[in-house]
Parts: C-alpha cells; structure tokens; sequence
C-alpha cells in the first residue's frame, strides 16, 4: 500500500492547527465570567433579575405600562412565569428564591408589603414585620426556612429584618455603625447575611453571622461612592459598588480569601451591578447602548482558566497524534 511519507523534521500542519486553536482558546477565555443576556418578553422597560437557586431565576420586569412585575425564569427550559401577588395593585417584584419558595415585595399605591411564594401550592403570604409603620416590608431573600428583607418604621427610618418561616419569629437586624441612619439586608446563605447600611454620610456593606452576632464592614476598593452588596452562596458574596465618577459596577467577594473582583457586562457601558449568586452563577442587570429604560438581565458562568484550555487543547493533540501513528503502523 502506498504510503505518503511524514516529514518529522517539524509538526504536521494539522497538529500546529490544533495547537493555535488551543492557545486561541485559552485568549478568549481570557475574562474570568462570560455573560448572556436575558430579558422577560413582557419586559418592555426592562429586566431586572434579583436572585438564583439552582436553575431558577426571580426578578422584576416593567410592563407597557411602567408597572412592575415578578417573574420565574427556568435556565433549563428557557419558561418565563409572570410571578404578580394578587393584592398588589400597584405591582409586584420577586426578589429572592430557596427551592420552591420565592420571596419578594407587592405595592399598593406608596405602601409595600413582602410576600412569600409557594410554587407548588400557588399561595400567596403577606409578611409585614410587626414593627413596620404604614410605609410597609419588602422580603428580599431566603434560604431554607429563614427570610431577610427592610421594613420602615413610623419614623421612615429602615431596618433590617430576620424572619424564621417556621417559629414566626421576627428579628431586627441593625448594624451598629449605621446607628440611626438605616440598615438593609438583602441575601442569606446559611448563618450569613449581607446587606449594606448608610453611616450618614456613605453606604457600606456588611457581613452579618446570626450564630456570633458578629458584624463585619465590607468595602470594596474601587467603591469610593459606596458599596452594596446583594447576594449571598457560600463564601461568595456579590452586589454592586459606586466608583469614581459614579459609575456602577458588579462585584464578586471572595470571604475565604477576602479578595473582590469586579464583574462589569461587556454590554454594561452605563453600568452593571450583580444581584444575586447559587454556587458560581450569577445574575444581575445591565445598561448598555440600546438597553431599554430599566436595564437588560444577565447571567453570568465562570469560564475556564486559561491553563486549564491549554491542557484540553493539548489532551486533544495528544489524543490526535496518537491516532495518527496507530494509522501509521
């Protein structure tokens, strides 16, 4: 049989190609997240995705008419589910999810009152913190059996809010260095809460731990006009900072590591903030050139290390010159 001769004197062009579309591989993952776009079809002013759980997604949209509305996405089946509190007059927003539960805020005319979800039942339960004055409660996140959120009181002056499903129990939660100036939790991940608070004269993250009692000021660098942070999973916290000129950016921060890293969506050229994070994937909300009044959606994955690309282009070089010489003999 006849045979075309190998020059072994350099790499067959099939094997440089690979290579190259390896080390290409490993430059376009060169950014730590990628991100896709994600807008309610009824979204006619807006997306605004405000928590994750697994393959779920809550957030709010703004209908033709500017009114707001929760909604139920599926990553997986890509179904869109208007989630709207039948005493909400004035509107609805879904802001946090735990399995089949989803937590959020509905409005009538300037009052709002929170709300907890059953997706599977289909019932609606207001949960007004009895500290509350007549400016009202909004849940805006849950994990397990245990609810966080901001009520005001009949001074106007906000509160954080921890709420056990189960005992009914209502705890306050304000972080010492705000003193009268306010507080607002907004994401719970087993004993840990996150939240921001104003010192009078800026907004300040915190770390909150139910089991120590401990706070903890969390600030991001770049913030110098403020930070806020969202969302809780793990040691992984995410939420939005204000940097010079006051533009707004996501950020991730790492709790093991206590290292921060800016999440901005390539799209985001007026600005991206992170809402809410299960496991490593995030979502949050962008305003880009063409973007509608109210911001587009996103979610955002971690891509691979660039290393880890080169190894896989260089596994399949393997696997493919080995094939070659099996050919051969």
């Amino acid at each position: 049989m006849y045979r075309i001769p190998v020059n072994r004197s350099k790499p067959p062009l099939s094997l440089l190609a690979t290579l190259a579309l390896a080390l290409a591989a490993s430059q376009s993952y060169a950014g730590a997240y990628s991100f896709t776009t994600i807008d309610d079809p009824l979204g006619a002013y807006g997306t605004l995705p405000n928590g994750i759980d697994g393959n779920n997604v809550v957030g709010g949209y703004y209908d033709a008419t500017f009114t707001p509305n929760g909604f139920l996405y599926n990553t997986v089946s890509t179904n869109w589910t208007t989630v709207d509190d039948p005493l909400g007059t004035s509107g609805t927003a879904a802001n946090g999810i735990s399995g089949n539960n989803i937590v959020g805020g509905y409005y009538v005319g300037s009052a709002s009152s929170g709300f907890l979800y059953n997706t599977v039942t289909t019932n609606y339960t207001t949960l007004n913190d009895p500290s509350a004055g007549p400016y009202g409660t909004s849940a805006l996140g849950i994990d397990g059996n245990n609810v966080v959120g901001s009520y005001y009181d009949a001074g106007f002056d906000s509160h954080g809010f921890l709420y056990n499903t189960v005992t009914t129990n209502w705890t306050t939660l304000d972080d010492p260095s705000a003193g009268t100036n306010g507080t607002y939790a907004l994401g719970i991940s087993g004993n840990n809460v996150v939240g921001y608070y104003s010192d009078g004269s800026s907004y300040n993250g915190f770390l909150y731990n139910t089991v120590t009692s401990m706070w903890t000021t969390i600030n991001d660098p770049l913030g110098v006009n403020g930070t806020y942070p969202e969302g809780i999973s793990g040691d992984n916290i995410v939420g939005l900072y204000i940097g010079a000129g006051y533009a707004s950016h996501g950020f991730l921060y790492d709790i093991s590591t206590m290292s921060y890293t800016t999440l901005d969506d390539p799209l985001g050229t007026n600005g991206t903030y992170a809402a809410g994070i299960s496991g490593s994937t995030i979502v949050g909300n962008y305003l880009g050139v063409g973007s509608p009044q109210g911001g587009d959606g996103f979610i955002a994955v971690p891509t691979p290390e660039p290393s880890s690309v080169v190894l896989l282009g260089m596994g399949a070089v393997g696997l493919w010159w080995a094939a070659r010489r099996r050919r051969e003999n």
